[in-house]
């Protein structure tokens, strides 16, 4: 049976690096967020979408995501609508995904809203990333050629580290490459050693 590791952490923590280094060891990855901008471009969401939002969020037939985030960022029943129309089937791509990859003994299933998405619950560990505040939020600025106060409000509509990491299994304190791949070899090690006594 296949473990799904769930890997989370707030916006700029590095859960891609640490998403690329497990990947990098063989072991299959599932990127919610860029699955999820994939699924919205199916016509079954986008039909979703339209009845929901309206036509004004799209141009010659192409939703135009900038304008759809504006409507959502900060109304919370908005987002509400827009995430019970992504989230389900992004669950259902997973659920697809995970049966193309069932020869694997574990994967990670990598959300930046595992926790407030309910999406835990599908998983047997989480990991939460952590980094310092102040490196997060320039590596956002450099990453999204963004403003302070942007990342800042970002921030501010995400869990706190602490929350996270009281719910996770694990926690990766992202200071460089070698501390992740020290924590990972230790975590895999954990695994194993949990699949062999099971």
């Amino acid at each position: 049976m296949t473990k799904i590791i769930g890997l989370t952490g707030g916006i700029g923590s590095g859960k891609t690096t640490v998403a690329n280094e497990f990947l990098a060891l063989g072991i299959p990855v599932y990127i919610t967020d860029s699955e999820a901008k994939t699924i919205m471009q199916t016509d079954a969401v986008l039909d979703q979408i339209k009845t929901e939002f309206g036509n004004t969020i799209f141009e010659n037939g192409v939703l135009i995501r900038e304008k759809l985030s504006e409507i959502v960022f900060n109304n919370s029943d908005k987002l509400a609508k827009l995430n019970g129309i992504v989230h389900p089937a992004v669950k259902q791509h997973f659920k697809e995904w995970l049966v193309e990859h069932k020869n694997h003994p574990l994967v990670i299933y990598e959300s930046a809203i595992l926790f407030e998405s309910g999406s835990y619950k599908q998983c047997d560990f989480v990991i939460n990333v952590e980094a310092p505040l102040e490196l997060r939020i320039q590596r956002v600025i450099e990453r999204d050629k963004t403003t302070r106060e942007k990342v800042l409000e970002r921030i501010k509509n995400q869990w706190k580290d602490e929350e996270k990491s009281s719910k996770s299994d694990f926690v990766i304190k992202n200071t460089s490459i070698e501390a992740i791949k020290i924590e990972i070899v230790k975590i895999l090690n954990f695994l194993r050693i949990k699949q062999i006594n099971s």
